[in-house]
């Protein structure tokens, strides 16, 4: 008897599976911003999710009928959205918040990477790198962020570093495309262990069929890359991916380029095959039209990062001719926050100020974090992201806003500018798993892992002050 129980046991085990993958969640009573063109905006609408997909979105009355025994969360009126993307983070820089370096006293861009950054990744152990990853997943989730483009560096442990990131995302649910910065800054073995940590990670993730974990071949900046280390990337490279590498952040990087290979920071890049439409350029704040054109031709994606180009005095990137020449652009933050309604605020004000245009950067902003953002997203994860609409993933955020003027498709963006910040995020669902209601994590205890990190950071400050 017992023996034909086993398989009655595991088919029930795989139905009720099954049914809790395709189980229906309406989020619904609220001002639907869906980011389609073809129904841009319902006053009173609701989105069903069937498992990890948007099944439906319309009328609050229409999706409750068809679908009367969905579960249920009330918007209360308040605004739901398609949840954010974040195209360039560095979880690496986590423990940094409130860290006080001896001697530290920086004199230029090099001595910040040198002196803060470098010195806190060549710390970290790959518990750091664990729990700097929860603490960065647990703000974005806090802040409507479901998936993100990470730049990892932890020269202390480099490898295996990847996988406890991917523990992480896995444990926090929040979608994930990760790459290791491949440098010579701190010896040939160390570059190595880099590639091949990429390629190991790459490798794994494409054999995922989750939806939620991508790979790229990171790297640092060409002016900390050899040309043999160029050539162990490309050797290691699995297909099918592209690179994740700093471009011209600071003018030190275009000197050396010059230098020491007689051409500019794209022409180098172009060379080694770096560039195509699976490769994401950070920053490219020195580049000029002869670079844009060659970004443009080989259809290679860049990310803005405005508030670490103006901490870090770099300068400002051509951002707005970038995205006026076609060229997938997209808004990161660069480890500086995970909210991004603070970048797309900053990314407005710099490129006014920096233009002396007061009508730049209204369109280009908004185009860069609403689509280009998706798109960059779609081309690792091929899924509808960015979007409520049947067939996208179901990444739906609620935000707390009652707006005091009109709100509609016409003028969203600037509801979302001058009245919408992180905080303002409710309820944040991330491939149809609810990661946030009503402001409460759902599955992370996170005042562990806050104590954790407070005292992980400790250690770690301890280690660099010894």
């Amino acid at each position: 008897m017992s023996g034909t129980r086993a398989p009655t046991r595991l088919r029930e085990a795989g139905y009720q599976a099954e049914k809790e993958m395709k189980r229906m969640l309406i989020i619904g009573n609220g001002r639907v911003i869906t980011r389609d063109e073809k129904n841009p905006y319902i006053d009173n609408g609701a989105v069903a999710i069937e498992g990890t997909t948007i099944k439906k979105v319309g009328s609050l009355d229409t999706i409750k009928n068809a679908y009367p025994d969905a579960d249920f969360i009330d918007a209360k009126g308040k605004v739901i959205m398609p949840a954010f993307i974040n195209a360039h983070e560095h979880i690496y820089s986590s423990f940094a918040r409130g860290l006080s370096i001896k001697g530290y006293n920086p004199n230029g861009f090099l001595d910040i990477l040198d002196g803060l950054w470098w010195t806190i990744d060549r710390n970290l152990t790959l518990e750091d790198t664990y729990l700097s990853a929860m603490a960065t997943y647990i703000d974005c989730i806090k802040n409507g962020v479901t998936t993100i483009f990470d730049h990892h560096a932890s020269f202390g442990a480099i490898r295996d570093s990847l996988f406890h990131i991917e523990k992480a995302a896995k444990e926090t649910g929040v979608r994930s495309c990760l790459c290791y910065e491949i440098s010579d800054r701190d010896g040939k073995d160390k570059a190595r262990d880099s590639v091949m940590e990429n390629a190991e990670f790459i490798r794994h993730a494409l054999k995922d069929d989750s939806g939620m974990i991508a790979g790229m071949m990171g790297m640092h900046a060409q002016f900390t890359i050899s040309d043999e280390t160029m050539e162990l990337a490309a050797a290691n490279k699995p297909e099918g991916v592209g690179y994740h590498i700093h471009v011209a952040e600071g003018i030190e990087d275009l000197h050396h380029c010059l230098k020491h290979y007689g051409k500019r920071i794209v022409d180098r890049l172009m060379d080694w095959n770096i560039l195509g439409e699976k490769t994401l350029l950070g920053h490219c704040i020195y580049i000029n039209k002869h670079e844009m054109d060659l970004i443009k031709e080989t259809n290679t994606m860049v990310v803005h990062n405005p508030e670490s180009n103006m901490g870090n005095a770099c300068g400002c990137p051509p951002t707005m001719e970038l995205v006026h020449r076609g060229i997938l652009t997209g808004l990161g933050t660069d480890g500086y926050t995970h909210d991004m309604t603070e970048s797309y605020k900053v990314a407005n004000v710099l490129h006014k100020h920096h233009l002396c245009d007061a009508t730049a950067a209204w369109s280009e902003v908004p185009q860069m974090l609403f689509e280009g953002n998706a798109k960059i997203a779609e081309r690792y994860f091929n899924q509808t992201l960015g979007a409520l609409k049947e067939g996208a993933v179901g990444d739906v955020i609620v935000v707390d806003y009652d707006p005091l003027t009109p709100l509609n498709a016409d003028n969203c963006n600037g509801h979302i500018l001058f009245g919408v910040s992180g905080q303002s995020v409710v309820t944040t669902v991330a491939n149809g798993k609810i990661l946030m209601k009503d402001r409460e994590l759902q599955h992370i205890d996170e005042a562990k892992v806050m104590a954790d990190c407070r005292q992980a950071a400790a250690e770690l400050g301890n280690r660099i002050n010894k």
